[in-house]
């Protein structure tokens, strides 16, 4: 009968099995099609959740969790589901723990049924049960429970489990966003999790603080030395968490102190002359490091090393703002291999890499190559690199400055509008970086001035004009040659850059200078330029005539009553009557000598704005001939016109993002991101100032085990040896445990010692073998009395 009932077992085993394996292939072959997304009716999936067998159960289960991921009305199942909470079977658990997660906010009264039920499994024996259990407990978020789920994560961070533990720590933060009343609880369970032992614990403890309570930092100090032994062994997520926790603890806690070497220099020819002593000389400032700061930043090292770039990037930050440039220089390379992740990635990382870039360029120097421009980037990876480019551009030597020159002149010539002007400032500001290339960058501008390509000649003038503005007096030829090309310059940008250079040149060399000449050719086309270059033709003939006036020392002529004959008074007379008449009733004065023809082309150029469509084009000439025809007012014009002008600074295009910490959103974003950064953007707080940081001896451990490296397997015997012979001598107890002290003893007394000692044991031993058998003679005796006496007593009863 045993075999046969066996047997049947078997083979009601067997066909669940093989439903199972149906079901499941059935599954298989009808995803992605109809099938696999049409929903079961409601009485069919009520029917197998109210069924008896797990089987049945656990396939609706499914059905239920699949509708409620498509965003299908699964609330009708409420009560059905939950009466399953009890059931033993952990895949069951599992999804009714789901189910509960994502509908207890919208029945509050039905969930609180499965309370108890939750409770329950807090205490199952398999750890995995109590912690999915403490995990749904305070995932639901109802506000009744907060006490019960206070009480639950004070369990947890007493399991035996480390899992149970781990969940201990996700829950805080869930109880805290509950009820905030909880908090001076949730404090005391967070400090028990951050004291953990186990890593994985206490990096989910970590990241509970930084959202629960960030400013208590004196949760820390007990627990700070064991969690930076801990940070090499935690996950990723839990590296990050503590990194920045660190950080911040680092800021508030060590102040920042600094020394300045002294450099001794001899003032013999050597060192070992007596007669002549040598001077100490203050050398460079060095940063000094607490012992538990250099410890922290030790700890980080080897997470260089890992395989999330999230982690290698809050590394760099912890070095930037924490510790010394030889901290920082250790982590440039890592932080450059990051540039092998794909693209989404390589943008995020060279933003970060620009950012140390703009503080300390000398570091990234031998990793040049890596900036080099591919076909393949996009156009917001191949800017950051030409920025890099032109950051270690002045820290490179000479080779690799004709690399980046050459690489970047390549650039110019190709069909990228946009890759072009980057290019093209990239010169100019790898030219106002080291003045000993300035030369050659500006032959290579100048090159591009006879280009077909507007866009370049136009953006290649511009920088030529920053340059030209450095050290004027060594480029007028240069200006010479610019202004030859105006014949053949088209567009407007660039005749507007070469015409604003002639007048910047107009009061060098006198009556020998090209200005007058240029402005005489230039108005012959007023008519046809472009509105920026008139403003610039206007300019230069005010600059002109300014020049004129202060080098003839006389009075400038009112433009308002002037004598003219020939073409110009015939056509101011039939333009204007009104004007004429009144030239004619004032009071002319004889001319005394010839007009200069400066003075003519300065009336002529003013006729001509006059008339002009652009209101800002006749608004400026008014300005300039007010200030001109007043004789007292040359001084003034003088100033306003001919002052000089700030030599040009192009900075870098990622100026902007200084201050930002590295792998932030705001880093990314850049000024968009406004003054204070993104939503949640929070910066490092500043120094503690020296004297007002915490006591040092609240970070010290109390029965610490060695760290790695001490020797800790230290016999008993060898420690007693050690004590016995820092006191000068040895100490013996004897057999009654008196202590003897022995001095300097030789061979034959120490045999002598010991064979005393034997003897002495033997007749002790032999001593005590008599004392025994005199006692169990003595027991004997004394149970035979007993005995007698309790059959005396029986007798008289009887």
């Amino acid at each position: 009968m045993e075999s046969i009932s066996r047997i049947s077992s078997l083979l009601e085993t067997a066909q669940d099995l093989t439903l199972e394996a149906a079901q499941s292939a059935g599954s298989a072959r009808s995803f992605g099609g109809r099938a696999a997304i049409r929903d079961a009716p409601f009485t069919q999936v009520k029917r197998l959740l109210d069924s008896r067998h797990d089987r049945e159960i656990l396939e609706g289960l499914r059905k239920v969790i699949s509708m409620m991921y498509r965003s299908k009305p699964c609330l009708p199942y409420f009560s059905s589901v939950v009466k399953n909470v009890a059931s033993p079977n952990i895949e069951i658990k599992k999804l009714v723990y789901i189910y509960l997660l994502h509908y207890a906010e919208s029945e509050p009264d039905l969930a609180l049924l499965s309370i108890n039920t939750i409770q329950k499994s807090l205490t199952d024996q398999n750890p995995q049960v109590r912690a999915m259990a403490l995990r749904v407990m305070s995932g639901i978020r109802v506000p009744v429970i907060s006490q019960i789920v206070s009480l639950a994560i004070k369990r947890g961070c007493g399991d035996m489990s480390p899992h149970v533990r781990k969940a201990a720590a996700l829950a805080i933060p869930k109880c805290y966003k509950l009820d905030p009343n909880t908090l001076p609880q949730l404090l005391d369970y967070l400090s028990t999790l951050l004291g953990d032992k186990q890593y994985y614990v206490v990096g989910f403890a970590v990241t509970a603080f930084l959202e629960v309570c960030p400013d208590r930092i004196d949760l820390i100090h007990k627990h700070y030395r064991s969690l930076v032994r801990k940070l090499v062994d935690m996950d990723e997520w839990g590296q990050l968490a503590l990194i920045r926790l660190m950080t911040i603890y680092a800021r508030k806690c060590f102040p920042q102190r600094s020394t300045r070497a002294k450099s001794h220099e001899a003032q013999g020819f050597y060192d070992d002359e007596v007669s002549q002593e040598g001077t100490d000389r203050p050398g460079e400032e060095i940063q000094l490091l607490d012992p538990d700061l250099e410890l922290f930043l030790k700890a980080c090292k080897p997470l260089l090393q890992s395989r999330n770039s999230a982690v290698v990037v809050a590394v760099v930050r912890a070095f930037l703002n924490l510790g010394t440039p030889d901290y920082l220089d250790s982590a440039v390379g890592p932080l450059v291999a990051l540039l092998r992740s794909p693209q989404d990635l390589q943008e995020v990382v060279l933003y970060n890499v620009v950012s140390v870039c703009l503080l300390r360029p000398a570091s990234f120097v031998p990793y040049t190559s890596h900036f080099l421009v591919r076909s393949s980037d996009t156009s917001n990876i191949w800017q950051l690199k030409i920025e890099i480019l032109t950051l270690v551009f002045p820290h490179s030597d000479a080779q690799m400055k004709g690399l980046i020159l050459s690489e970047l002149e390549h650039f110019t010539k190709t069909s990228k509008v946009d890759l072009v002007r980057e290019s093209v400032r990239a010169i100019g500001r790898c030219a106002q970086s080291d003045t000993r290339t300035s030369k050659r960058c500006l032959n290579l501008l100048l090159r591009q001035t006879s280009s077909e390509d507007g866009n370049l000649v136009a953006e290649a003038l511009t920088v030529v004009r920053h340059l030209i503005q450095q050290d004027p007096s060594a480029h007028t030829t240069t200006v010479v040659r610019l202004a030859k090309n105006l014949d053949t310059m088209i567009n407007p940008e660039a005749r507007t850059s070469i015409i604003w250079l002639v007048g910047e040149f107009a009061g060098i060399g006198g009556e020998d200078n090209i200005a007058p000449d240029v402005l005489r050719i230039l108005v012959q086309g007023f008519a046809d330029e472009s509105e920026p270059a008139k403003l610039q033709i206007i300019l230069l003939a005010a600059k002109v005539y300014v020049h004129h006036l202060n080098r003839t020392h006389k009075a400038p002529l009112d433009t308002n009553n002037f004598e003219t004959t020939g073409e110009i008074s015939n056509e101011v007379s039939a333009i204007d009557e009104n004007d004429s008449q009144k030239n004619d009733a004032a009071v002319r004065l004889p001319p005394t000598e010839p007009e200069h023809p400066i003075a003519i082309l300065w009336r002529y150029i003013l006729l001509l704005a006059r008339y002009d469509t652009s209101y800002d084009l006749r608004d400026r000439t008014r300005v300039y001939k007010a200030l001109l025809s007043d004789p007292s007012s040359i001084q003034l014009a003088s100033l306003i016109l001919l002052a000089p002008k700030p030599v040009p600074q192009a900075p870098s295009p990622s100026e902007g993002r200084r201050g930002w910490l590295l792998g932030s959103a705001s880093l990314v974003v850049g000024e968009e991101a406004g003054p204070n950064g993104l939503s949640g953007y929070e910066n490092l707080p500043q120094w503690v100032e020296a004297g007002e940081e915490p006591d040092p001896r609240l970070r010290e451990e109390v029965g610490t085990k060695p760290q790695y490296g001490e020797k800790s397997d230290v016999p008993a015997a060898e420690k007693l040896d050690t004590a016995l012979r820092d006191k000068g001598a040895e100490k013996k107890f004897d057999g009654m445990g008196v202590e003897k002290i022995t001095k300097n003893l030789t061979l034959d007394d120490w045999l002598a010692e010991e064979e005393g000692d034997g003897s002495t044991e033997s007749e002790e031993d032999d001593d005590e073998e008599g004392e025994e058998e005199e006692t169990d003679e003595e027991a004997s005796d004394d149970d035979e009395s007993e005995d007698e006496q309790e059959g005396q007593r029986l007798v008289g009863q009887s």
